[in-house]
């Protein structure tokens, strides 16, 4: 990467042109990604990144480009070109003092430079796990791995070196049973090296795939209609992501292009609600020692006990919001200019036991597993597949269920949830947004959302 003279140099070029801030985000990456179908390794992918990214930006406009070479002359050439869309002149001498990061997920077995072996070892302890289990026809594993390195500078004199490290392991179980066929999945992932698989993390997440698509076999079509539904822990935090989550970054808050512009300070949730995002989490798969503008992470309360409390806000955003970032400025790679990111969100543990949450509904779902989903951001409109779920009839949890979907907007549900259990769990997924697709963590407790509506196909 750039020496800090180099970086200082191309800083006091980019700012020599009336624009009032400039920034350098360097990366060089390495991915890897393998797949084994029926315990045999079918692909082995790795990719070399690495490109630097340059932007500026005056008042309320930006200029910003990339160039996959870390050629000083070329960014120069690239710097001199960007600033051609300001008009001005300063001469700035830029000093760059670096910044210590603190490393919250230290890494015992860097998993892109581990042995092959050791991590197709890792991949066939999932298959074996479940190779012989009745009625499972077939079991593809995945497990992909990434070391991205990063060196951020910017015209305030800023200078930061960051290495992030991520593994994932991806486990799809296909059951059947005459002709009709199912499947589950299960993804655990962590900001960690392959130490995160001891324990028996593969065969865990193989047996949970499996015990989803066998499930499956003895749905029923699921009802459809406006009923109480009990949302379990773990990926039901999918929904608070997309539908709520969303329309709280600044990406849209700063444009009034969310339903929760300007309501911080009001109640927008049941006070049963708290809802962080957290990027400090050791260890957890959205978190970073900083963001991709170089400001480290936060612990940031979204919503406290029902009331607006913060939005996540990433430095050109908080221009046009006149609020200081957040620290959640975030990106794909190089290529993508940064804005306002989720790292790791989930509503909070609450006080209520889950057992006592079918108390009293006489017909509603139990949705134990989210699939994926749409959703409109201005809104907050969701349409959400329901993975696994089961009837529950008279306070009971009786037959499973094929075919549910959750339908509603985040205002309204965020309003109806009545009932928040104690066990806080978090699950693993990739967000795509105008940054690129980043990886972050979805979470809850269980909760229970009083009414909403229930697409299914057995009619009401």
């Amino acid at each position: 990467m750039l020496n800090k003279e180099q970086l200082e140099t191309l800083l006091g070029e980019a700012m020599d042109s009336g624009a009032d801030f400039a920034e350098i985000f360097e990366e060089d990456a390495v991915s890897e990604s393998l797949s084994m179908l029926d315990g045999k390794v079918e692909n082995v992918d790795r990719a070399l990144r690495a490109g630097t990214g340059i932007r500026l930006y005056k008042d309320l406009q930006t200029a910003y480009g990339y160039s996959n070479s870390q050629d000083f002359d070329e960014l120069l050439a690239l710097v001199k070109d960007l600033r051609t869309a300001f008009e001005g002149h300063r001469e700035e001498r830029i000093s760059l003092e670096e910044v210590p990061v603190t490393d919250i997920s230290p890494v015992k077995t860097d998993p892109v430079d581990a042995p092959l072996e050791t991590k197709t070892a890792l991949m066939r302890e999932a298959w074996d796990a479940i190779r012989d289990e009745e009625e499972i026809e077939k079991v593809s594993v995945s497990l992909s791995s990434l070391r991205q390195k990063v060196q951020i500078s910017n015209s305030r004199g800023r200078l930061v070196k960051d290495t992030r490290i991520r593994t994932r392991m991806g486990v799809s179980a296909y059951a059947r049973r005459g002709e009709d066929r199912q499947s589950g999945f299960e993804g655990p992932g962590a900001s960690m090296g392959l130490e995160f698989y001891e324990g028996g993390v593969p065969a865990q997440a193989a047996k949970n795939a499996a015990a989803t698509a066998k499930v499956l076999l003895d749905a029923v079509d699921a009802p459809s209609g406006r009923m109480p539904v009990i949302i379990d822990n773990g990926f039901g935090g999918v929904i608070f992501h997309e539908a709520c989550g969303h329309a709280l970054e600044a990406t849209a808050v700063a444009k009034d292009q969310s339903v929760f512009a300007g309501k911080k300070g009001m109640q927008i949730a049941s006070e049963k609600v708290t809802a962080i995002d957290d990027g400090t989490i050791p260890h957890a798969w959205g978190s970073q020692n900083v963001d991709d503008e170089g400001k480290p992470q936060e612990r940031r309360v979204l919503i406290k006990d029902g009331i607006l409390t913060q939005y996540m806000v990433d430095q050109f955003n908080g221009r046009r919001m006149q609020e200081a970032s957040s620290g959640s400025g975030r990106r794909q790679n190089y290529k993508y200019e940064p804005t306002s990111r989720m790292s790791n969100t989930y509503i909070d543990a609450g006080t209520d036991d889950f057992d006592e949450m079918f108390e009293g509904i006489e017909k509603g779902l139990y949705a134990k597993r989210m699939g994926g989903g749409s959703v409109n951001p201005q809104t907050g409109e969701f349409n959400f597949a329901v993975s696994e779920g089961y009837l529950i009839e008279n306070g009971k949890v009786t037959s499973p269920v094929k075919g549910a979907s959750l339908i509603g907007s985040g205002a309204e549900i965020l309003m109806n949830i009545d009932r928040v259990g104690k066990n806080l769990k978090r699950a693993q997924g990739m967000c795509g947004s105008v940054s690129g697709s980043i990886p972050t963590d979805v979470g809850q407790p269980p909760i229970r959302v009083s009414s909403i509506t229930v697409g299914g196909t057995a009619g009401e």
